[in-house]
């Protein structure tokens, strides 16, 4: 049964040892509780034996880039887990700014959860 946490701003869905963080809000601007977010990401590191997280932006049109910095940090803690976070159903616009910083060649992109979820499940089975 997956494990689930919601906030207004964001849901964690645990299932086995791949997390799904998605937004309930189409703005991520700094100081709208990314600190928060950012926080549930490190307790779920620390707690938690998922080490693949998905961080899925469908229906997200803007993040500030805090954002961004929470992006890398979660990449920095997971590497120390052997884990991953991989990123998914991001629109072209915000896409465009993982290319200018030359984020994009440190994440993995995917159209969808689905998509994202199926990779990670092949990934695990060759480390194993």
């Amino acid at each position: 049964m997956p494990k689930m946490t919601d906030c207004n701003l964001v849901k964690i869905v645990t299932e086995k040892d791949i997390t799904t963080i998605s937004f309930n809000v189409a703005n991520l601007g700094a100081g709208q509780g990314l600190e928060e977010v950012a926080e549930k990401i490190s307790e779920l590191i620390k707690t938690s034996k998922s080490c693949n997280i998905i961080i899925d932006f469908t229906g997200v049109k803007f993040f500030s880039s805090q954002m961004l910095g929470v992006l890398l940090d979660t990449r920095k803690k997971l590497s120390s887990h052997n884990g991953n976070i991989v990123i998914s159903g991001i629109n072209p616009q915000l896409y465009r700014v993982f290319k200018i910083t030359n984020l994009d060649k440190i994440f993995k992109f995917y159209p969808d959860v689905k998509a994202a979820i199926g990779d990670l499940k092949k990934l695990r089975k060759t480390e194993t």
